[in-house]
């Protein structure tokens, strides 16, 4: 079952909150805890929900000043693909990307590109756009947003 309320799985607040860091995203909803597990978002999204959020990021690149230099054009269907291969696999659909290209080494494979903490806002600044186009579910949108503010932190390599 994509949610699981905490008051169904029997467990009191603490318990539950104890529990976020291994279950996932916790969202109130009418009370109860709703939990929804990172790989539960293919479940929620499948591959049309992926592949329209990606579609939605890649349309806005070329023309961005910042992030638009990054990605050679010719290459551009090539990283669209990546992407959504990439996060369909990390929550919870086909393991695509592994497969293809092995562990995803995030850090390492984006250190030959200037990623400061502008380029990181911008690029949240765009897939916060793709995610309003898209209208996902909430649950999954919000996971998903929380997830790229992480990640893309993480990804920062160069100071300004």
């Amino acid at each position: 079952m994509a949610f699981r309320a905490g008051a169904e799985r029997g467990l009191g607040a603490g318990r539950a909150a104890a529990e976020q860091d291994a279950i996932g995203w916790f969202h109130a909803w009418e009370g109860n805890i709703i939990s929804v597990d990172e790989l539960d978002v293919y479940g929620l999204v499948g591959e049309d929900g992926f592949a329209r959020l990606i579609g939605a990021f890649y349309r806005q690149v070329p023309g961005d000043p910042i992030l638009g230099p990054m990605y050679p054009p010719d290459d551009l269907p090539g990283a669209e693909q990546r992407l959504r291969d990439f996060l369909v696999g990390r929550f919870g659909g086909p393991q695509r990307y592994t497969e293809q290209r092995g562990h995803p080494r995030l850090r390492a494979r984006h250190m030959p590109f200037a990623v400061n903490a502008a380029a990181r806002e911008r690029w949240m600044q765009l897939m916060g756009n793709a995610l309003d186009e898209v209208q996902l579910p909430p649950e999954a949108a919000a996971l998903l947003r929380e997830f790229f503010g992480g990640v893309s932190e993480m990804l920062i390599n160069r100071p300004g």
